[in-house]
């Protein structure tokens, strides 16, 4: 086997559910001043606020600066990108609910830190819920309890993830980052191994590569793959064997095969 870095040490209701509340919140959006400032008290709960372009006053201002205190994505939209109905009263203000808790980033690794051989998933910029779904379902099933996304680029935790993935996002540590790049150093100096899973001749087989160490897997978007930047933070670069001329497998199936393989790795060298 290609010899890893293993022997190192780890571096609401919804519409009908009565006339009041179907004015302020459906399964995954909260809207209007009061209701959105009561949201953000609760941090993890909230993924993103759209706020419209050229609104003003001290409540939008204080939810703007809470949001970006908390790491809460924050986007600036005409009035028909907020994704209600013309007819609510969203007072300029629409903030998305996450179907899972995000935990901060410092709080992710501290508890990496309690792991023995840690199994960190890290997705660059995957955009289509379905995937994001299967992934995570594939996680928590393969030892990857813990799950950092990209907090701009990638699809919201929302109800048709968590559907698809069966209910994985409420058992998962999932922190979100704007600068991952960064946050691959900062993984590395926690003593973590980043392995990008790519399509190409320069990547090692997943089969002949050692994963039995402090793991960070990043998988990338479908069709772009992994971000240039950020495959450049990565300490080896693996990919799935093929058959013949086929070489492209759904990031979600890929993601799969490969977790499922370093937890045989793990397992079998403990």
């Amino acid at each position: 086997m290609v010899k890893g870095k293993a022997a190192k040490k780890m571096r609401g209701p919804g519409p009908g559910g009565g006339k009041q509340q179907s004015q302020e919140v459906d399964q995954e959006r909260i809207w209007g001043l009061n209701a959105v400032q009561e949201a953000l008290r609760s941090p993890g709960n909230i993924e993103e606020i759209l706020v419209v372009k050229g609104k003003g006053g001290p409540k939008i201002q204080a939810i703007i600066e809470t949001a970006r205190r908390q790491g809460v994505r924050l986007r600036f939209v005409e009035r028909n990108r907020l994704g209600v109905a013309p007819s609510c009263r969203h007072q300029g203000v629409v903030a998305r609910q996450t179907q899972a808790t995000l935990v901060p980033l410092e709080r992710l690794l501290a508890s990496l830190e309690e792991q023995s051989s840690p199994r960190l998933l890290v997705l660059d910029s995957i955009q289509d819920p379905r995937n994001l779904g299967s992934i995570l379902r594939s996680a928590l099933a393969a030892g990857f309890g813990s799950v950092i996304l990209t907090r701009d680029r990638s699809a919201p935790l929302s109800g048709t993830v968590a559907r698809t993935s069966a209910g994985a996002v409420t058992h998962l540590q999932i922190a979100q980052v704007g600068n991952l790049r960064d946050t691959l150093a900062l993984l590395k100096e926690r003593g973590l191994w980043i392995y990008g899973a790519v399509v190409g001749s320069e990547a090692g087989s997943i089969y002949e590569t050692d994963c039995t160490g402090p793991v960070a897997l990043v998988i990338g978007s479908e069709g772009k793959g992994i971000r240039p930047l950020v495959r450049k933070e990565c300490d080896h670069l693996i990919t799935i064997p093929m058959a013949g001329d086929f070489d492209s497998l759904n990031a979600s199936v890929a993601a799969g095969i490969i977790m499922f393989e370093i937890k045989r790795q793990q397992e079998g060298a403990g």
